[in-house]
């Protein structure tokens, strides 16, 4: 059900994005307590602010008004997503080289499954990640399909 909504809310929200010059990070349609949330999270090179939100809220709720394509009651929220952004697509990958990331993986990768420092390279295949751990660096080759979990990281 809720891969269906996300499906048809992409679909949706692209060309006014486009028209826009902005870019769709994700979309989520998540129950929570009893109420649903269909979140649609956007983005631009030079980030995004209230009335970005606000003009793509308003356009994206007349088309779903319009389609009708959700049965339930559900609140609608257009947002940025925010300093730690996932990183979702192979193309944010690759926009995120030289950035401080957070790696999450299926499975361990010489005992670890989580790597937070620089992704180095991202070639569609294998992230290369250094890592510092204490004083020194260690550069971990992460294959692309055991990611589970990819984003931005503010490292204090």
């Amino acid at each position: 059900m809720s891969t269906k909504v996300t499906d048809v809310t992409s679909e949706l929200v692209t060309p006014i994005l486009d028209e826009l010059q902005l870019e769709l990070v994700d979309v989520e349609f998540k129950k929570e307590g009893p109420n649903w949330f269909l979140r649609i999270y956007i983005d631009s090179e030079s980030g995004v602010d209230l009335e970005d939100c606000g003009q793509v809220s308003e356009k994206l709720s007349e088309k779903l008004d319009e389609l009708d394509p959700i049965p339930q009651a559900y609140f609608l929220e257009v947002s940025s997503p925010g300093a730690e952004r996932p990183l979702k697509k192979e193309k944010d990958l690759q926009k995120a080289i030289g950035k401080n990331v957070y790696i999450s993986t299926y499975e361990p990768i010489d005992g670890e499954k989580a790597f937070e420092g620089r992704l180095i390279s991202f070639d569609g295949e294998i992230l290369e990640v250094e890592v510092k751990i204490k004083t020194r660096k260690k550069v971990y080759s992460i294959p692309y399909e055991k990611v589970a979990n990819a984003r931005l990281a503010i490292i204090f």
